[in-house]
């Protein structure tokens, strides 16, 4: 069933160039969309919301680890390793089980869906892993229980680090505000960023 529904959405010979350039771009540049928005709304919100994005970021670092684990302990061939269907971009021969990029997004989104200051944006992230996922899918890297995968591991990820939030996240924040502080101290003067 995995292999009959990843041949299903799988580019097929001949796919048009605008659907692998879009695939391409979706596959490879959303995910950098995580990262900087989170860098974005730390700069302009105050620490209550940098708390939730601390414990977002904790989620999605947490998750891609217990990817890890998972990969050296069960090893899932990737479908051009197992000589199924069409791979239109390269990718290193490492575990496919699960999509790392999914975790990542996927975990930084319930982690923000599982605050209420944030429920709207992880809604929105998490539907940003929807085309992601089909881009995987399309061009070969991935599938579709990878994807089922990462959704497993996102959510346990995000509810653990939630549940161990009040233990986790203010040591952290307590690391990170000073450090923050000292390096943005002109920006902050300046009133271009928040204290």
């Amino acid at each position: 069933m995995n292999q009959s529904l990843f041949l299903l959405i799988n580019a097929a010979p001949g796919a048009s160039g605008f659907m692998v350039n879009l695939a391409v771009f979706i596959a490879e540049s959303l995910i950098w969309i995580v990262p900087a928005g989170l860098k974005i709304v730390w700069l302009r919100s105050a620490n209550l919301a940098r708390h939730a994005l601390v414990a977002a970021t904790v989620a999605g670092l947490f998750a891609l680890l217990v990817n890890q684990v998972i990969g050296l302990y069960w090893y899932h061939p990737r479908p051009f390793e197992a000589g199924i269907g069409l791979t239109l971009i390269p990718h290193v021969m490492d575990s496919s089980f699960p999509s790392d990029h999914l975790t990542l997004i996927w975990a930084v989104a319930i982690s923000l869906l599982l605050n209420k200051q944030f429920r709207l944006t992880g809604w929105v992230l998490f539907l940003l892993g929807v085309p992601v996922a089909w881009a995987r899918i399309y061009l070969g890297v991935h599938f579709p229980l990878d994807i089922l995968g990462a959704v497993l591991v996102a959510w346990g990820s995000a509810w653990i680090v939630k549940r161990k939030e009040h233990r986790l996240i203010p040591p952290l924040m307590s690391l990170i505000l000073p450090l923050y502080r000292i390096l943005f101290s002109g920006f902050i003067r300046r009133g271009w960023v928040r204290q």
